[in-house]
């Protein structure tokens, strides 16, 4: 399972290498797919240089890797974000009711930005719904998306579930429970597992993702770090 803990990583040089730039010593998701970059497993002073040249003089760089980093002399700290990464231990399974939940593409980019914008469940570019399936739901007038949940990093056996949001007006209906799982569902019937990242201070979400059956495996920073000028 070592590979979960440089997740960006092992997704960028594995099943979602066709999202990726960089070179074997940096990566990053195309700009407008994801705003994480990575570097290897062992890193040394020749992959912070490439990283540096990766996003330019001045650059920003989301580096998600779990226990602390040392950040080389140049480089900044900007803001840190403290996470967990939380695993299936058992089967998550569908829920009862996917009937209303609908398919989520590139037409429909617009209201899932507007929903992200809404709820704030983490960061979602004008590509993200291109690295995996993604399921909403509507309101009752079909005209306004108020819900939605899917798959985000993808490494060899493991898939992320991300961008589990709920708006307000939707809220209190058990709709994040049923998202994340039927998206977990689809994981499981490939034959992988889901894992899932959340703020180490949303204790209500992660009450929510152990009860469906998942378990904190690490904690996780994630550094947005400002290159040298």
């Amino acid at each position: 399972m070592e590979l979960l803990d440089n997740p960006v990583w092992h997704a960028l040089t594995g099943p979602q290498a066709q999202f990726s730039e960089g070179s074997s010593l940096a990566l990053r998701y195309q700009t407008d797919v994801a705003v994480f970059a990575a570097l290897p497993d062992e890193v040394g002073p020749d992959a912070w240089t490439a990283l540096a040249e990766l996003v330019g003089p001045g650059g920003t760089a989301m580096v998600f890797r779990p226990g602390a980093v040392t950040i080389p002399h140049g480089w900044s700290l900007t803001m840190p974000i403290s996470a967990v990464q939380m695993i299936a231990t058992e089967e998550i399974g569908a829920p009862d009711e996917l009937e209303h939940f609908v398919q989520l593409g590139s037409a429909d980019v617009r209201e899932m930005l507007a929903l992200v914008e809404r709820t704030r469940p983490g960061p979602f570019l004008q590509r993200t719904v291109a690295l995996g399936t993604y399921l909403g739901l509507r309101a009752e007038a079909g005209d306004r998306l108020v819900a939605m949940a899917g798959e985000r990093m993808h490494s060899v056996g493991y898939t992320e579930i991300s961008a589990v949001c709920t708006d307000t007006e939707a809220r209190k209906r058990g709709l994040a429970t049923r998202l994340v799982r039927a998206i977990a569902a689809g994981i499981e019937a490939r034959g992988e597992t889901p894992i899932l990242h959340a703020s180490a201070e949303n204790h209500s979400a992660i009450r929510v993702y152990e009860a469906l059956g998942f378990e904190v495996r690490a904690s996780f920073d994630g550094l947005i770090l400002k290159a040298p000028s």
